[in-house]
């Protein structure tokens, strides 16, 4: 007769106990393996990068224009750590401003270093 050998956990090595097919021990070790899979996938980071940036540049945008329409100086969202580079998308207008929005909200780069945050309006959508 045979000695079945004992299954052990892929994250911790802990022995298993229940099914057959079982790989984790627990739901934190299952987790931690997929978040594990996932940052070694270069391609899935770069898209977690670029969405925490984008992130943060809404909640700077947020925090700075909490009733909508609000002007300040450039150096004010630099200071707060705002990535002028990435946006989600553009609007541009009749007179031919183009604001950068990151998802709801929106700026206009203006002269002397000002800048113009909006919120974004349902006539914005693409038509």
């Amino acid at each position: 007769m045979e000695k079945q050998q004992t299954a052990v956990c892929q994250v911790c090595g802990t022995a298993l106990a229940g099914r057959v097919d079982k790989r984790f021990c627990s739901d934190q070790c299952r987790a931690q393996r997929h978040n594990l899979k996932r940052k070694a996938d270069v391609g899935e980071s770069m898209i977690l990068d670029i969405n925490r940036i984008l992130r943060k540049n809404r909640s700077i945008l947020k925090v700075a224009s909490p009733l909508g329409k609000t002007t300040t100086r450039k150096e004010y969202l630099v200071m707060q750590g705002f990535d002028f580079n990435h946006f989600t998308h553009q609007y541009k207008t009749q007179k031919g401003n183009t604001y950068s929005f990151c998802y709801d909200f929106g700026y206009l780069l203006l002269a002397e270093e000002k800048v113009l945050i909006v919120n974004w309006q349902s006539y914005m959508a693409p038509k």
